[in-house]
């Protein structure tokens, strides 16, 4: 049996290969590594087997909003611990990791031994973070009425959330998810009530709260 079975959740293959290197040589030859490219192919590895020991996750993903796929992973499986992986280093979005219930943040402009100690400290039970980010501001109300909004939706309401978001019909979402129009009726009806929201545009401008960068900071 492996000693560590670890979800490798990132969109570029060349990142997910360093990554590969970094914990076979830390962690050594035992440890299980299993890649995905998406939010739906992590959703599916985790519908699979939910006791992973670790995620790592790109916060830009196909299929996320931001903080999306963190909020989402921290509400339907909140035993597994979550470390974020970003090109951005702003200490707000390390803060927003934080506060959205990551165990941990590596740049991903980090050596492979600082990925090394970052992975192994919450394999330990610890957290990880970078150093310059104590000061950092953190998030607002609004955001984390959002994030605890989302973390109440199910994998299949997530997803039919973005779809929404992109601005997909329900007939168009019914095609891509290979259910009835009735049936992403129904979810639409319980998104809404679990957001708050009574339109797609307020649903949309709620997921927009979970942006790595607040809107307010990114201009």
């Amino acid at each position: 049996m492996a000693a560590f079975e670890i979800l490798i959740a990132d969109d570029h293959p060349l990142f997910r290969s360093a990554l590969q290197q970094a914990l076979t040589l830390g962690l050594g030859p035992e440890v299980r590594l299993v890649e995905a490219a998406s939010i739906a192919e992590l959703e599916a590895c985790l519908a699979q087997k939910a006791d992973w020991d670790l995620v790592l996750l790109d916060l830009n993903m196909p299929g996320a909003y931001g903080f999306s796929g963190l909020v989402l992973l921290r509400g339907q499986y909140p035993q597994v611990p979550v470390v974020m992986i970003s090109a951005q280093e702003d200490p707000a979005v390390v803060a927003r990791s934080r506060e959205f219930g990551a165990s941990g943040f590596i740049p991903k402009s980090s050596s492979l031994e600082t990925i090394q100690q970052a992975v192994r400290a919450v394999l330990d039970g610890d957290a990880w973070w970078p150093l310059q980010t104590e000061e950092a501001s953190g998030v607002s109300a609004e955001a984390k009425a959002a994030s605890d909004g989302l973390a109440s939706l199910t994998p299949q309401q997530f997803r039919v959330l973005t779809m929404v978001c992109e601005g997909l019909l329900n007939k168009q979402i019914a095609y891509e998810l290979s259910v009835s129009e009735a049936t992403v009726k129904a979810h639409v009806t319980a998104i809404f009530r679990k957001l708050g929201v009574r339109t797609r545009t307020q649903a949309a401008l709620l997921l927009q709260q979970l942006e790595s960068i607040p809107t307010s900071q990114a201009d």
